[in-house]
């Protein structure tokens, strides 16, 4: 089921790395158009061990694939994630936590 999810919401083809990020900026936005801060990503349990080159490299890749964009207002450091995908992932889930 959760092969199908990632598959539907197509995230299937990412890296380990990009998958942990992707999935922890997920778990960090509450609704729809919620920015996350690239700090409390960077601490998430999912990315804590990352490198820090690493992983500014996985944000840049993932705003490349449309996944994350920089939030409206911000120069720097606040993502979204694209709202299509919080609302499918938290559908998919039932309690939502990614």
């Amino acid at each position: 089921m959760l092969r199908e999810m990632e598959r539907d919401i197509g995230i299937d083809t990412l890296s380990e790395t990009e998958r942990d990020v992707f999935l922890a900026a997920r778990n960090l936005s509450d609704s729809p158009g919620d920015f996350v801060e690239s700090d409390a990503i960077r601490n998430h349990d999912l990315v804590r061990s990352t490198a820090q080159a690493t992983f500014h490299r996985t944000l840049r890749a993932l705003i490349d694939l449309g996944l994350l964009k920089r939030a409206k207002g911000f120069k720097t450091k606040r993502y979204v994630v694209r709202s299509d995908l919080v609302a499918a992932a938290s559908r998919g889930q039932g309690d939502g936590t990614g």
